[in-house]
């Protein structure tokens, strides 16, 4: 086999053909069937010679609407060698929300897997996610190697956000991006050509791709792929292939341990599990904790990285809510409503700068007038630190509000109200109150089947919040709202409030 003479350092996949030709990229969770690198490659620059072949070019906006499989991470990386830009679909959207994103990408090809289309017809030419399939069994024209063709700018994928706020904005994610998250995340979390993981958040958000998968495949690493949460196959794949780490959301995690074996399966591979999204509840870490398995708890966001921050799992109880310290090539900020640097234990807005940092919303001027000043992203997210230098999410700026003319943060209210032993999720907003403006209502779900009452909780906040902090209302419900994501809907809530 001819060694490539030049080795693009972007193309990582051209790397480790030729570096570890039979190490096992994927694993594909449905049929069992493994990907080397070798045999990763040659189906990646037949999927690159197929999209050729339809008139994609360098350039060109490329729509899936798939589940997680191991053929739409091969679509992305044939996609990347051509210097065309991904554009993964979310299939829980209606027809509306997608035919959005399709007009804002200006998508020129889409492929989609019928089971999931709900036979709706797109204006733009659309194929079956099944001709990925028949595009691999094709023998490469002469052998040819399809050329790296993505530098540090190239736009390789567009994400579009959950649409918590308003109508989703499609986030540019450049190779250079890819680049340093995945030695951010390498330096954080240790990760080299041994680990294994099992990847089951949908390869529509972040999560799912630049957690841990685009880091995977730099590193030589390998990944096992689910077409969705499974919490029984999860743990299995854990088990067979001897995963060494684990990234979920709090949802997932809390799920995985009311499956039937989590307390007899075999988890002792497992280096840790990583949860983001939101902090876990001191009940559920304490599950994984009593299994053997350490937490550790991240913050990141689609526009910068994802992965920003992360908390030790030696710190993980003693630190509860933190989203640890920043990751090493990061630039940070965190300002006051005048622009100015805050101090210690102060809350400010986290203003965020670096090669992670996306150029901006694809297609949408006045996102991106609103989110960057000065070069530095605006997040919209509150952050304190502590005198150690670890840093905490008060909220969201929009959701703060204010009792009795002081600053409220839900996200405060929230970290305390998880802590409790009993509690496995809590939300806050804001209501109207005559007499103080506006108060905390909280929406609690309590710990398997452990019965809380509002009396209790009273009780429980006033040791640990500051009177007006401590919410009026309380509503106790099986599951909070949530987006695709696992974000919490809290304009769900307030219709419920």
């Amino acid at each position: 086999m001819a060694l490539d003479k030049v080795c693009d350092h972007h193309d990582w996949l051209s790397f480790w053909k030729n570096q570890n030709p039979e190490k096992i990229a994927f694993i594909d969770g449905v049929t069992h069937k493994r990907w080397s690198y070798h045999k990763t490659f040659q189906a990646v620059c037949s999927i690159a010679q197929g999209l050729k072949s339809e008139g994609i070019q360098s350039g060109d906006r490329v729509a899936i609407l798939s589940a997680n499989t191991p053929e739409m991470v091969f679509l992305f990386l044939a996609c990347q060698r051509i210097g065309a830009c991904l554009v993964p679909l979310n299939y829980r959207l209606a027809q509306v929300e997608i035919q959005e994103i399709l007009y804002n990408a200006q998508v020129s090809f889409i492929l989609e897997d019928p089971s999931l289309s709900g036979g709706c017809q797109h204006k733009t030419k659309t194929i079956s996610t099944e001709v990925l399939t028949s595009w691999i069994k094709k023998p490469l024209h002469g052998n040819i190697q399809v050329p790296f063709n993505s530098t540090d700018e190239t736009p390789v994928m567009l994400l579009y956000t959950s649409g918590t706020t308003g109508s989703p904005k499609g986030v540019i994610i450049t190779q250079k991006m890819l680049f340093w998250n995945s030695l951010n995340t390498t330096l954080s979390l240790d990760l080299s050509s041994q680990d294994i993981s099992v990847s089951f958040l949908p390869l529509f958000h972040t999560g799912g791709w630049n957690v841990l998968l685009t880091p995977f495949i730099h590193r030589g690493a390998t990944t096992i792929l689910l077409p969705k949460f499974d919490g029984v196959e999860i743990l299995k794949w854990i088990e067979a292939e001897r995963a060494t780490i684990l990234f979920g959301v709090p949802t997932t995690l809390s799920l995985m341990t009311q499956v039937e074996n989590f307390k007899n399966v075999d988890l002792s591979s497992l280096r840790f599990a990583v949860v983001g999204g939101e902090p876990m509840s001191l009940s559920a870490i304490h599950l994984w904790h009593n299994r053997g398995i350490a937490i550790r708890q991240g913050f990141g966001m689609t526009e910068c990285g994802p992965n920003l921050f992360s908390l030790h799992h030696r710190l993980v109880e003693q630190k509860l809510g933190s989203i640890g310290r920043p990751n090493m090539y990061l630039q940070w900020r965190l300002v006051d409503e005048q622009g100015k640097n805050v101090e210690v234990n102060q809350v400010g807005e986290l203003w965020l700068n670096g090669p992670t940092l996306t150029p901006g919303y694809y297609n949408n001027f006045e996102a991106n007038q609103l989110a960057f000043e000065q070069g530095w992203f605006k997040s919209g997210d509150l952050l304190r630190y502590d005198l150690d230098g670890d840093f905490y999410v008060v909220g969201r700026k929009k959701d703060m509000f204010i009792s009795g003319g002081e600053n409220v943060y839900p996200a405060e209210i929230e970290k305390v109200l998880s802590s409790h032993p009993d509690i496995l999720e809590a939300a806050v907003i804001p209501t109207t109150d005559l007499k103080w403006g506006e108060v905390g209502h909280a929406f609690v779900v309590a710990a398997g089947d452990h019965e809380i009452s509002e009396s209790e909780l009273m009780t429980f906040c006033i040791d640990r919040l500051a009177k007006f902090k401590i919410p009026r209302h309380f509503t106790f419900l099986d599951t909070l709202p949530k987006t695709d994501s696992n974000k919490i809907l809290k304009r769900k809530l307030k219709e419920l409030a």
